[in-house]
């Protein structure tokens, strides 16, 4: 049997580059290659997703919607880790975890679009208390975010990583986007089932990768019945045959908290742990832990192709 082939269109970001260093050591895949010097030269690039099986659109936003539609035409299927398609008709969400029937739909589509680093821990966090009634569609929901600075591409690893700038060693995070509609927030709706927008704040904060989603649920917007236990034992009960959703146990998220639940604590692999924490006065904390280049976004675009490919899942992908 022929060993697939794969372009990553647009290798020389910090998506790309990731996807390239865990696919390297693979046999079971053909990665193509482009000369650095022809990396925007449309007919060389057109040349390579004819010849590939499957294009990974590493790309911004613009030049995604346009290297999706040469895919079409093509023939050749697609998985586009911009925003450019995340609600958009006619592509599939590329969140195996979403549903039972995601998984399969992924394996069968020719046009397949990334989730958001982001949206991944708050659709996989609270999704499920959405459909199962622990919180209604219309709760106000609130989302504190914060992600190494490899999430802002080049220009943020740029100021960030510049040695003779304050900002490597700040002694805190930083907000920002505070003004605007992030582009993340229709995602977060459409997948996680909410009729409000949340209120969502995003920060970088000192360290090139890693991500902690903080969700607070008040207990105004709970079920009358639900606790941290029971939501605890749901999400543990939805993803208990996912290799890279963790549920922790209260102990289990308590010996996490030190030092204060770091961001870094899933760093290079494709996993992503979830803490339910009580509070004495009925509050529940939802705290997701992971990669911003794993699984929210590089890794996740791995398993996305592996399952396109016919290959096992998880192949290639650290847990």
């Amino acid at each position: 049997m022929p060993v697939p082939k794969v372009f990553i269109d647009g290798s020389s970001g910090t998506t790309g580059l990731r996807i390239r260093d865990w696919l390297a050591p693979r046999n079971d895949i053909e990665i193509l290659d482009i000369d650095p010097d022809k990396r925007r030269n449309e007919a060389d690039r057109r040349a390579l997703y004819q010849e590939a099986d499957l294009v990974v659109l590493c790309l911004p936003d613009d030049a995604a919607h346009e290297a999706a539609h040469w895919a079409i035409d093509i023939g050749t299927r697609v998985i586009d880790a911009s925003t450019a398609h995340r609600v958009a008709e006619g592509w599939t969400y590329g969140m195996p975890e979403l549903s039972p029937e995601q998984r399969e739909a992924i394996r069968e589509e020719r046009t397949v679009t990334n989730p958001g680093c982001y949206p991944t821990g708050v659709i996989l966090g609270i999704g499920p208390l959405v459909t199962e009634g622990f919180i209604s569609a219309d709760a106000p929901i609130t989302v504190h975010a914060l992600s190494g600075y490899s999430g802002g591409g080049k220009s943020m690893i740029a100021d960030w990583s510049d040695k003779s700038s304050s900002l490597n060693t700040l002694p805190f995070e930083s907000p920002y986007a505070i003004h605007t509609k992030h582009k993340h927030v229709p995602e977060m709706m459409q997948y996680s089932g909410f009729t409000y927008e949340p209120t969502f704040t995003p920060s970088v904060g000192p360290f090139i990768t890693g991500m902690r989603l903080e969700i607070p649920l008040h207990n105004t917007i709970l079920r009358e019945d639900a606790t941290a236990e029971g939501i605890r034992e749901l999400l543990s009960d939805r993803y208990k045959d996912e290799k890279f959703v963790r549920i922790l146990t209260v102990d289990e998220a308590m010996g996490y908290s030190h030092p204060a639940f770091d961001p870094r604590g899933a760093n290079d692999t494709n996993r992503i742990d979830f803490a339910v924490l009580p509070n004495e006065l009925g509050h529940i904390m939802i705290i997701a832990i992971y990669d911003n280049l794993g699984k929210g976004a590089s890794g996740a675009a791995i398993q996305n192709m592996n399952l396109m490919l016919g290959l096992p899942e998880d192949a290639g992908l650290p847990v």
